[in-house]
């Protein structure tokens, strides 16, 4: 038996574009929800072009699905709608009769014009958990102003505390603002679900990327809010534990990350130093973190004698957290990721096998479902909109 999801009886509108909508329409399908991707005719998700690499089809010529578009939208059906006309505004007001969630990723106000926007729509459908997702929320100064991943993780202090400390600002190496503002919309929406079981009605949940950076700043805000200190970049090094960070070896590098002041003694003893977590300057992550510069000299020098491969082994064996700087070629050939499934294989209209990443959801009763390849611009309107169309 096929199981349908925990999320199968929850039917999602996705009208948005790039990557955090997407990203949690993305979430909500592998949970097993119907999700109808609304695109613009002719064009759609911005993403379709944001390439190379395109995928390439059976006869290895390159189609215009991106990979960027592909990472973002299994699961879903799409169809094309002009929401800007009369005919597109009925047929979505249809949709929305009947569905339980919408996602949008339009400016503030901009769905008003066409009588899309949440007070609208919830007089339709008093049940509708409406998600909006913008660069700086429904509210504020910056309301007005769009949004993009790169300018958010530096306005949010991301990038002040990213990189090398005698480099330029630098930007995480994926949207992480966009991923987590995802994630936080998909959180939020199940909440707003799971209280509409008690109340019967809907509500809106606004999603702000410059909310979710700040929020997501964790630790180093709060190291300035608490500590008042203002956090400054640290290339690998942790602010708050030592030893925490990248190290060279003989042949590379490799990553250490002392938790705790038992696995720094282990680790001394890895690293044939046990003295240095007997020294009052050292003993306590307290002490290390104030003479980080010593110590951290101390044990670069040490881990330049053997390769990472021989680090990796001795500190496996001694029970300390430490690790490979992997390429991505490296991270799916990881036993660890083929065991946990995080690779997986669907067929596609233009290729019978394609390569995707997997969820990292791991249910016990209602697994996660990959029933749909991402799908082509409007491959579904004929289904979804025609008379006997609709939902699953």
């Amino acid at each position: 038996m096929i199981s349908k999801g925990a999320l199968s009886h929850i039917k999602v509108l996705d009208l948005t574009r790039v990557l955090a909508g997407p990203w949690a329409g993305q979430t909500l399908a592998d949970m097993g929800a119907d999700v109808i991707k609304v695109e613009q005719p002719g064009k759609g998700d911005d993403t379709r072009t944001w390439g190379p690499p395109f995928l390439k089809d059976e006869n290895d010529e390159q189609t215009s699905e991106s990979a960027y578009f592909l990472c973002a939208n299994r699961g879903k059906r799409s169809i094309c709608l002009d929401l800007s006309s009369d005919q597109g505004q009925l047929e979505l007001r249809r949709l929305v009769s009947e569905c339980d969630v919408l996602i949008e990723n339009f400016k503030v106000g901009q769905l008003r014009k066409f009588k899309l926007d949440y007070e609208t729509l919830s007089s339709l459908n008093p049940r509708l958990v409406y998600c909006s997702i913008t660069g700086f929320g429904q509210h504020g100064p910056y309301a007005n102003r769009p949004g993009y991943d790169f300018m958010i993780q530096g306005m949010s202090g991301l990038m002040s505390v990213t990189g090398s400390p005698d480099g330029e600002p630098q930007k995480v190496g994926v949207a992480v603002t966009d991923l987590l503002t995802g994630l936080y919309s998909v959180v939020g929406i199940l909440a707003a679900l799971s209280e509409r079981e008690n109340s019967g009605l809907g509500q809106h949940v606004d999603l702000s990327l410059f909310d979710v950076s700040v929020a997501a700043m964790a630790n180093q805000a709060s190291n300035h809010l608490i500590g008042e200190v203002t956090p400054k970049a640290m290339g690998n090094a942790h602010p708050n534990i030592v030893p925490y960070q990248c190290f060279a070896t003989s042949d590379g590098h490799c990553i250490v990350a002392v938790g705790n002041d038992a696995q720094f003694a282990r680790f001394c003893e890895a690293i044939d130093l046990p003295e240095l977590a007997l020294n009052t300057h050292y003993r306590t992550n307290r002490v290390r973190v104030k003479n980080r510069k010593q110590l951290v000299e101390l044990i670069s020098n040490v881990m330049q004698s053997k390769t990472s491969e021989q680090w990796l082994s001795l500190l496996s064996d001694a029970d300390v957290p430490a690790g490979p700087i992997n390429t991505m070629a490296d991270v799916f050939r990881d036993p660890q990721v083929i065991m946990r499934e995080m690779k997986i294989t669907m067929a596609h209209p233009h290729n019978r096998k394609i390569n995707l990443v997997g969820s990292p959801l791991k249910f016990s009763r209602t697994p996660v479902v990959y029933h749909r390849a991402p799908p082509l611009l409007g491959q579904h309107t004929d289904e979804v909109i025609s008379k006997n169309g609709g939902w699953n």
